[in-house]
């Protein structure tokens, strides 16, 4: 059992420190993928930790980015606590206290850990789909052009504003990526591009460097430019792109039931490897009255 004496509270600025030292535990530690580490996060909302006698041994992290989304960045607690209990004593202080914020968010997690899965199912979350990894090992390479009309063209900062409303377009509020979130993801690309037309930014692209090559994590078109090839333009581009450096491997991930990019991946020559993780999503306000 929980130690009664064990306090949660909202995390400080001044917990860096204790919160880094915790985080060398990490068969006891999930993390989201994101382009801002757990660490960056401590102080601002819906940042909690809990400590014994001063010292921090758990600590969760889901603040709303996009709003509304809570995803958990950071789940970890020291190993001679349990993962369950430790997670019933954080939620019951985080969601009542994510509610009273945000009446209408919901709190969700990529899931990469069996464990983690475990004991968010056993707390009422449920899955809303998985995300499916791809990879392109250079087998098989298609040309595709840009359309009539439309350019491909280096990224630059200025372009992350025009990029933002093209991202909230194509995948909606769930898996919208923010300003913050891709002003972050342009500054750690190894290759980032855009296509546009008369009409300005019409899609883009930014892949991530890796030991084995190179990974897309991010591709969206806005709606009313998809069907036009732009997508498999923007992913040809970017093929072409490491066959210069000679680039072992591309992967890339997407949602299981997007028939869409799938067929896209696949008929550039991606094929899944086999791994998926599951997306849970949990509404907080559906918590039972003594859970809180």
């Amino acid at each position: 059992m929980i130690n009664l004496s064990l306090q949660v509270r909202r995390a400080l600025p001044q917990d860096y420190h204790q919160i880094a030292n915790l985080l060398l535990h990490e068969a006891n530690t999930h993390r989201h993928l994101d382009w801002r580490p757990a660490l960056e996060w401590v102080g601002s909302q819906n940042y909690w930790v809990m400590e014994e006698d001063g010292r921090i041994t758990a600590a969760l992290a889901c603040p709303e980015d996009p709003p509304q989304v809570a995803w958990i960045r950071l789940f970890a607690h020291q190993p001679h606590l349990s993962g369950l209990e430790t997670w019933t004593a954080l939620s019951r202080v985080a969601f009542p206290e994510i509610i009273r914020a945000s009446p209408q968010a919901q709190v969700a997690a990529i899931v990469m850990k069996q464990w983690f899965q475990n004991i968010l199912l056993s707390h009422g979350f449920e899955l809303k789909q998985n995300i499916v990894l791809l990879h392109w090992s250079g087998d098989t390479a298609r040309t595709f052009n840009a359309p009539q009309g439309i350019k491909i063209r280096l990224m630059q900062e200025s372009d992350v504003f025009a990029i933002t409303k093209v991202d909230l377009a194509s995948f909606g509020h769930f898996w919208h990526n923010t300003f913050d979130a891709l002003q972050r993801a342009y500054s750690q690309a190894i290759y980032a591009t855009i296509s546009e037309d008369d009409s300005g930014v019409i899609g883009y692209q930014i892949s991530t460097g890796n030991p084995f090559g190179a990974h897309l994590a991010r591709l969206a078109v806005q709606p009313e430019a998809q069907g036009r090839g732009v997508g498999a333009a923007l992913v040809s581009d970017l093929i072409q792109r490491m066959n210069i450096h000679q680039s072992a491997r591309l992967s890339v991930n997407t949602q299981a039931d997007n028939a869409a990019s799938l067929t896209l991946y696949e008929k550039m020559g991606f094929k899944r490897t086999g791994e998926y993780f599951p997306v849970l999503v949990f509404r907080p306000d559906k918590m039972p009255p003594s859970a809180s």
